[in-house]
């Protein structure tokens, strides 16, 4: 008689949604009361907040949340498209090459243009681009995936810098009060990750049963949202006046080659962003190693739910009962995330401590990313936001380039190197949250003469 092995796909347990959601909703719940009585309340809770700010804000966080769907939509089904297409795993390394290398070479210097010309031009060439993705994947039945690569290669770049540029330097022309961007950050953190987590439910609608026809679908619904973003930008955007490129130049070799303050940001926003990149690339793997099956599309909205309940953290700390210093915050966030991916490099974990860590690493992302903003409005001028921020990704996307080359082709370094390295790196990160806090923050003086 055959003896039967019965194998079992793991899942998280429904009562994991439950408590992320929970806890999203009790710290945004709760802060209001929290926060009335402390010194320095939240904006976004405070009923002086003016009309015009929460319009200003509401529209801004529907066109964001609009864009980070169209960035979801692509990622969903990036691989198993790609397989669909006849695409093999030699070639998805090169893919994966190629757009960093896009990203790098390219990339890096969108954020200076866009602080040249205005955000309102480049926010344009981001729907531009996955219009242009989406048509070319409608009309054509074997597109180019080497194409359709590079540009949402470029379009991310665009995704990490523009917006939130965008946002300061309008709120700031609008003349809406300085403290209520800090709720405008942690928003956008919040609000993309819901948008990642509605474009993974929007394209496996789409798909549905029939996967013929509804690998197409997807591009279909870009292309109506790129249309839809286009008009928005268009009517909706006022532009910045422009800047003189030798202005721009010597402003910039000024105030942010210049300034050792501005340098710890960028080396810690790289370490994050190489770290995050890092993750979504190996995440899948990890958790399927030595054959454990797993139902990987349960797992990533728990992974976007814990970033959502991160960002819900980051108004109790700067403005709740016991307001803390966002270096402090982002020092001992960074040492946790380091200790995550020593944890994960190093040690063989189980399937559920894996997904607890990986958990763990993207609430404290959630928490990071609107702290890393807010010290960038302390320190960085508004006109050469852009410039900086892309400037920060020129590490990542390198360090990102040179570790596939050397994993995908020459074979030469495993995973759990690449993890030991992101976590050296995000240690470093902290280091540098620990020498800003004693610098203290030196003042621009002449930032506004751009």
């Amino acid at each position: 008689m055959a003896v039967t092995i019965e194998s079992s796909v793991w899942e998280p347990s429904p009562f994991l949604y439950i408590f992320i959601f929970l806890s999203c909703f009790f710290s945004i719940y709760v802060l209001p009361y929290a926060s009335s009585k402390s010194p320095s309340s939240s904006s976004l809770l405070d009923h002086s907040t003016s009309s015009s700010f929460l319009r200003f804000q509401r529209n801004f966080l529907l066109l964001y949340s609009l864009a980070s769907v169209m960035e979801g939509l692509w990622s969903v089904f990036g691989e198993y498209e790609l397989v669909y297409h006849g695409v093999g795993k030699e070639q998805m390394v090169l893919l994966l090459c190629v757009g960093y290398a896009a990203a790098l070479f390219i990339g890096s210097f969108l954020g200076m243009i866009s602080d040249l010309i205005g955000q309102k031009k480049v926010c344009l060439v981001f729907f531009i681009l996955h219009l242009f993705v989406g048509i070319c994947k409608r009309i054509t039945m074997h597109p180019s995936v080497w194409v359709a690569n590079i540009c949402l290669s470029l379009a991310s770049s665009i995704f990490l810098f523009n917006f939130e540029t965008w946002v300061v330097v309008e709120h700031e022309k609008q003349g809406h009060r300085q403290d209520t961007l800090s709720d405008t950050f942690w928003l956008m953190t919040f609000f993309e990750s819901a948008s990642l987590i509605g474009g993974q439910v929007l394209a496996n609608w789409l798909v549905g049963s029939n996967v013929e026809k509804g690998i197409a679908s997807p591009s279909m619904v870009s292309t109506f949202l790129g249309i839809v973003g286009i008009i928005c930008v268009t009517r909706g955007w006022t532009e910045n006046p422009q800047i003189a490129l030798k202005d721009y130049r010597t402003s910039f070799f000024t105030y942010i080659c210049g300034d050792k303050r501005i340098w710890l940001l960028v080396w810690a926003q790289a370490c994050l962003q190489f770290s995050i990149a890092l993750f979504w690339i190996l995440w899948a793997p990890t958790l399927v190693a030595d054959g454990r099956e797993v139902h990987l599309g349960l797992i990533y909205p728990c992974l976007l739910g814990s970033r959502m309940f991160g960002s819900t953290v980051f108004p109790w700390l700067i403005s709740g009962p016991s307001s803390v210093r966002t270096e402090d915050c982002l020092l001992y966030a960074f040492v946790i995330l380091g200790f995550v991916f020593s944890m994960i490099a190093y040690d063989y974990q189980e399937i559920g401590v894996l997904v607890t860590l990986f958990c763990l690493f993207h609430a404290c992302v959630g928490l990071i990313l609107p702290s890393l903003a807010r010290l960038r409005t302390m320190h960085v001028p508004n006109q050469l936001r852009g410039g900086m921020i892309s400037l920060s990704l020129v590490p990542a996307n390198a360090a990102i380039l040179v570790f596939l080359l050397q994993r995908g082709y020459y074979r030469n370094i495993e995973n759990a190197a690449m993890v030991g390295f992101a976590a050296l790196g995000l240690f470093t990160a902290a280091g540098c949250m620990h020498v800003l806090k004693r610098w203290g923050k030196q003042p621009y003086q002449n930032w506004h003469k751009l």
